[in-house]
């Protein structure tokens, strides 16, 4: 476990539970997420939480087997902050009324007002008279527990935020870590800053205790790791290199169905610029060959899996008595792995690691990022230095082009799709909007359109340009290029890239659509 001062988030099921370590990473306070079945009074002097947070969830303080706390949380003499499911799990359990909806219920966008009483925790709230908040509750809080107050109150919530300072324990109805409601990060600030903590969780401090517990885990052992070129991997390489050196060796599948240049500059950095063990495995001749003639998108998905598995454990036997893989695992990864409901775990997507080879090669793991959220990984990276250019890169998924190429997969359609998204991607940059955007690229279509060009007519392939902006991933919604943006970088392709004699440009969000085509 690490060192830090460590906040505690006691999950109840919400889907938005992930938010709110996100916003207290932001604040530079360490925290964990544990689902309520996990925190028993023994887990909670093992972890000594410096504070305690409730989540939301979507059951009923009533229901039979309702998820609740241990009394001990109570009596830590921390401060608590409990949200919605976990406001009412609050007064239920320390002697106050939770009723079920009877018109009562909130979903959305809602106002609270204050009441008279002024309270640290919302310090900076109420300057306009009310704040936006967002709910999203069935039950509510009929009586509040002895020892608490009312300090703010919605149409539907006449105890919308409670608390007793005297315990430090606090609690709201709405959802302060979601985007809906403006001053939510406002209202963890507080919070973290009423329990004292100091900011202690920085990047710096991360790298160096990752190291030294690489160093202890590893020992004199050999490590191989599985680079993708992704941010996840590269950072990961990086980090345990800086901690065993020459002790690691990389493992770089080339399945031929990277963008434009890029096997050639993940070689290029992690030989020369870091001077990385790396073994190229320029296995492309057998993913096409294996390719050809598929156009069912999870065939291809299932195709590029199960041989990406079979040329990484034939390579990784180059390197000889290795006993650790080193993945790129993150801590979303990890929640994701454990179900609110105790259930069985939830497969995580084969991009995240390599799928079945640590139980199969006999090798045990080092997965240094798996308390890292995505942002923070960056932040890691320039901390060890990476390039810009990689720390930045957009999302890429690990069968490549093959699902930007609907259909059946030629060497010649990648040779177009390559050119038309190195174009893509070059207007973007030119027009300073690739960091505004989460990700973007090319589509080749299975589809030829009749054109003309000069005095000639043409049959070429259509193209679809995607690009969409996201927090997580989770959801997405396109760019609003300009109308001029889309024609010039439409001519660019069509002047530039034989074999497309058509743009079009992609405004699906998601849902209902997903980000990559297939």
């Amino acid at each position: 476990m690490t060192q830090h001062e460590r906040l505690l988030i006691i999950d109840f099921g919400s889907q938005v539970t992930q938010l709110i370590a996100r916003r207290l990473r932001e604040l530079h306070v360490y925290c964990e997420i544990h689902p309520y079945q996990k925190v028993t009074e023994e887990f909670l002097k093992e972890f000594k939480p410096k504070a305690v947070i409730f989540s939301g969830g979507p059951a009923s303080v009533f229901a039979e087997g309702a998820p609740s706390a241990p009394p001990l949380v109570f009596q830590l003499g921390v401060p608590i902050l409990g949200i919605c499911y976990g406001q009412q799990l609050m007064m239920h359990l320390l002697g106050g009324k939770v009723e079920r909806g009877h018109g009562t219920a909130e979903f959305g966008r809602a106002f609270v007002t204050p009441s008279a009483e002024t309270l640290p925790l919302l310090d900076g709230w109420f300057a306009e008279g009310r704040e936006q908040v967002w709910m999203s509750h069935g039950d509510h809080v009929s009586e509040i527990a002895p020892g608490f107050r009312v300090y703010g109150t919605s149409p539907n919530a006449p105890f919308a935020i409670t608390a007793d300072p005297e315990r430090q324990f606090y609690a709201v109805q709405f959802h302060p870590e979601v985007h809906h409601t403006p001053k939510g990060a406002q209202l963890y600030a507080n919070f973290v800053k009423l329990a004292g903590f100091t900011g202690d969780w920085t990047m710096g401090a991360y790298r160096e205790e990752a190291i030294r517990q690489i160093r202890e885990k590893v020992g004199d052992s050999k490590v191989i790791c599985g680079l993708s070129g992704g941010v996840d991997s590269s950072v990961a390489a990086v980090l345990i290199h800086q901690a065993i050196g020459d002790q690691l060796t990389c493992v770089f599948v080339d399945h031929g169905l990277m963008r434009q240049g890029e096997a050639q500059e993940v070689v290029s950095m992690f030989r020369d610029t870091y001077n990385i063990p790396l073994i190229h495995a320029d296995e492309s001749d057998l993913f096409l060959n294996a390719l050809e003639g598929v156009s069912d998108p999870e065939v291809k998905r299932k195709t590029i899996g199960r041989l990406f598995i079979d040329v990484f454990q034939k390579h990784a036997h180059e390197v000889g008595g290795a006993t650790f893989l080193a993945q790129g695992t993150l801590y979303p990864d990890v929640i994701e792995s454990v179900s609110f409901s105790g259930g069985p775990s939830v497969t995580i997507k084969s991009h995240h690691n390599v799928g079945g080879l640590p139980e199969k090669m006999g090798l045990k793991l080092v997965e240094p990022l798996r308390e890292l959220f995505k942002d923070e990984v960056r932040a890691l990276g320039r901390e060890l230095g990476l390039p810009e250019r990689f720390i930045g890169r957009h999302p890429f998924p690990g069968p490549g082009l093959a699902i930007r190429c609907p259909g059946e997969i030629t060497r010649d359609k990648l040779a177009i799709l390559r050119q038309a998204d190195a174009v893509y991607i070059d207007q973007i940059r030119r027009h300073g909007l690739y960091d505004e955007i989460w990700q973007a690229f090319v589509a080749l279509l299975p589809v030829r359109t009749v054109g003309v060009m000069g005095d000639g007519r043409t049959y070429d392939y259509a193209c679809a340009l995607r690009a969409v902006t996201s927090v997580d991933g989770m959801t997405a919604d396109y760019y609003p290029f300009s109308h001029e943006f889309l024609g010039e970088t439409a001519t660019r392709i069509i002047n530039e890239v034989q074999g497309i004699n058509r743009v079009t440009y992609d405004i699906t969000s998601k849902p209902p659509g997903t980000i990559e085509w297939e």
